[in-house]
């Protein structure tokens, strides 16, 4: 999706209706930064008032995601188009938040191992170098725990079993057994238990 273009095409219809920033922001519930935001192109409606937004500019929430208004013989192509578009977007989306998780793991092992060894030289044996391993420890399992949502939050896991995707909640990924991303999960279609791989689409 065209953020510029869906801006000025936010402004144009506001324009048409005699509406002011703030008279549009009003209607919808928001304020007039927001209105003046979308209309840069610096950020987008939110789903919950896409409808209502509309409404209050006499479009249909295609033509709003198109940035133009669409014409009823060119109305099936171009929702294919949209999807498309909004599939791609979703899927650079994944991948931007998977790189991410498996940088902040990298960097949290690099980490760990490097305080390990700096604490063998530096610190004295006795009870300052056990706080000294605790307190690492504890730094390293922070970014884990972050990684974790990252790694919940996108795509699925998939049951070695029936082949159904399996959307677990972040309590239920952490406390399941796992071998790098592939953990062992309860299928809530076979009911059963097996190891599910991570597949980035779900």
């Amino acid at each position: 999706m065209d953020q510029i273009k869906i801006g000025k095409f936010i402004a144009e219809c506001r324009k048409n209706k005699n509406m002011t920033q703030a008279q549009l922001a009003e209607k919808v519930g928001v304020t007039d930064r927001a209105v003046s935001k979308w209309e840069n192109g610096r950020s987008m409606p939110d789903s919950s008032i896409m409808l209502e937004l509309c409404g209050e500019l006499g479009i249909t929430v295609n033509d709003l995601l198109c940035g133009e208004r669409i014409v009823m013989e060119n109305n099936q192509q171009k929702n294919e188009e949209l999807l498309l578009d909004m599939a791609k977007e979703l899927e650079q989306k994944n991948k931007t938040i998977w790189n991410a998780m498996w940088t902040i793991m990298t960097v949290s092992i690099i980490g760990l191992i490097g305080g390990l060894a700096i604490i063998a030289f530096f610190v004295p044996e006795g009870p300052w170098m056990l706080v000294a391993i605790l307190a690492l420890c504890v730094i390293f399992l922070i970014p884990c725990f972050y990684a974790l949502k990252l790694e919940v939050s996108v795509g699925a896991y998939k049951c070695k079993n029936c082949g159904y995707e399996i959307v677990p909640t972040y309590m239920q990924a952490l406390n399941a057994m796992h071998r790098g991303t592939t953990r062992y999960l309860k299928c809530p279609k076979c009911n059963k238990r097996t190891w599910c791989k991570k597949v980035l689409k779900k």
